[in-house]
């Protein structure tokens, strides 16, 4: 994998260009992928950018996000571009099987793969130039870094600025999360000078769910989140049944599995959530606790050191088995916090 700045003089050679990111993406997947593609524009490229599923409603006010193919849903169209491709940029993932559906495809593609993404392990074998930086807070901070260090810096508009910020500050949990580091703040401090208007893009993000959302967050911190004290761990394990009775669609567990974190003195929080055709899990850490080698081990997944996630195949209740298996291995390191 050879390093970005191989490609900066060929931005300006106009190219058939597809930009995809992870299934499900979240603010800072599809953040990036139209900050990206709003930046490539002027060069006069032919872009198509791919997501590999839906994606949450609360997403769709991002500039250009009319024009993103639904894989699952567009397969014909989307493929095409693919094949046609002279350039596809990977964003906001490590490795191939990240993407769902598109997988196979993109591992036949005869375009040069493109990656940049924060996450550890990467796929490097399958990337002809790329980044992978596990210090940066999310992958629209690599894309910002991207521009600036192309010299065409010029070329952050508002639509720019908007995808841009609206990633990095939902990774960056408001910026609030430890890899929010000086040069953080004076990205923003650019994208606000560039015409960035920061109110409305919290609005769109936060201020924007249907009252249902918010009668399933009551229903799942009363009846759904256990507390494990003894091992400074929360869990939150929700059957489809609540999924169906709430009428939950994607996006709308986006950030439940940060509550307990609130809680004093809890040091591990998960959340297992039974999707149909499989279990998907998020775990978020502080203190010390490396959720990535955690959901490695055990649940086939893998991210940061403090937030990570994974996915079975087992029934419900027997995920929720191995979690708590799995925590009372690791009570040795989840258990030294005094309340």
């Amino acid at each position: 994998m050879q390093p970005l700045n191989q490609i900066f003089p060929l931005l300006l050679q106009p190219k058939r260009v597809v930009i995809t990111t992870h299934q499900k993406p979240d603010g800072d997947a599809m953040g990036s992928s139209l900050g990206l593609y709003n930046f490539l524009l002027p060069f006069g490229h032919h872009i198509t950018v791919i997501s590999p599923t839906n994606w949450a409603s609360f997403l769709n006010w991002m500039p250009g996000t009319k024009n993103v193919l639904d894989y699952e849903r567009q397969t014909e169209e989307a493929d095409k571009a693919i094949d046609d491709a002279d350039w596809i940029f990977c964003l906001d993932f490590n490795t191939l099987n990240r993407t769902k559906r598109m997988e196979e495809k993109l591992g036949k593609s005869t375009a040069q793969l493109i990656l940049i993404d924060h996450h550890q392990e990467p796929q490097t074998d399958k990337f002809a130039y790329g980044e992978s930086d596990t210090t940066k807070s999310s992958t629209c901070e690599m894309v910002y870094d991207f521009i600036v260090a192309s010299g065409h810096d010029d070329k952050i508009n508002k639509s720019v600025a908007e995808c841009l910020y609206a990633g990095v500050m939902t990774d960056t949990g408001s910026f609030r999360f430890p890899a929010t580091s000086g040069n953080v703040h004076r990205m923003v401090a650019v994208l606000k000078d560039k015409g960035l208007d920061h109110g409305p893009v919290h609005e769109a993000l936060y201020d924007n769910f249907l009252e249902n959302k918010f009668r399933f967050l009551g229903n799942v911190l009363l009846n759904r989140m256990e507390i494990f004290y003894e091992y400074n761990t929360a869990l939150i394990a929700i059957p489809q049944a609540d999924l169906l009775k709430y009428n939950i669609k994607t996006g709308d567990t986006e950030g439940l599995v940060n509550y307990p974190l609130g809680i004093q003195g809890i040091k591990l929080a998960a959340i297992i959530i039974d999707r149909g055709e499989e279990r998907k899990s998020s775990f978020r850490s502080k203190d010390g606790f490396d959720v990535n080698t955690f959901a490695r081990k055990y649940f086939n997944g893998g991210g940061h050191f403090n937030a990570a996630g994974g996915q079975n195949k087992e029934t419900q209740e027997e995920v929720v088995a191995k979690f708590i298996a799995a925590m009372k291995e690791n009570k040795d390191q989840l258990s030294n916090y005094q309340f």
